[in-house]
């Protein structure tokens, strides 16, 4: 079959969210609780560090995530898509790489209230960080609910802790009845 992507014994699981929503909380927390052969693949490390670009519609860095996400499965790794990943910019090459993978995957979006953004954003522990982005860029990043279309996509609430949310991705990814293989 071409196009396809993956083992069925590989995992893909995406984590999307706005901003200060635990994506990469999530995302290291998985890592932490499953051990090495587990990717990360984070948007804003392939996007903001890696090609240094604007999230624009079109962007190179879409291409680059797919791509990263599939020679990791290729190679027999798990991976963790994290980032904001709006759906009108990332949809379509989500759904694409959840239709071409041969294993378990699984899509979550981190729901969280734009009031919860503030709080969590002037809690992050990067002081300069916190003093660039500001109210006025959270409130323009913000989407309410921009959940993808045509990929089925589990809605977490506020209302999940960070340890509720990793066990959950876990069990329902069956990361939790994989080995890691340390590599």
């Amino acid at each position: 079959m071409p196009g396809v992507v993956g083992s069925e014994d590989t995992r893909l699981v995406v984590v999307r969210g706005n901003s200060a929503s635990g994506k990469s909380s999530v995302a290291a927390g998985l890592r932490e609780r499953f051990g090495r052969n587990l990717a990360i693949v984070g948007q804003d490390n392939l996007r903001r560090i890696v090609l240094r670009e604007r999230d624009r519609p079109g962007g190179v860095n879409i291409g680059l995530i797919d791509l990263t996400a599939r020679y990791a499965l290729d190679h027999g790794f798990h991976v963790v898509i994290e980032g904001i990943l709006y759906a009108d910019r990332y949809g379509a090459m989500l759904r694409d790489l959840a239709r071409a993978h041969r294993g378990i995957t699984r899509c979550y979006y981190l729901d969280v209230p734009f009031e919860m953004t503030l709080l969590r954003h002037a809690s992050k522990a990067d002081a300069a960080y916190r003093a660039h982005v500001t109210e006025d860029h959270l409130r323009g990043w913000y989407r309410e609910r921009d959940l993808l279309p045509d990929v089925a996509e589990t809605v977490i609430s506020a209302a999940s802790t960070l340890d509720e949310t990793v066990h959950r991705i876990m069990c329902e990814s069956g990361l939790d009845r994989v080995a890691a293989v340390d590599r």
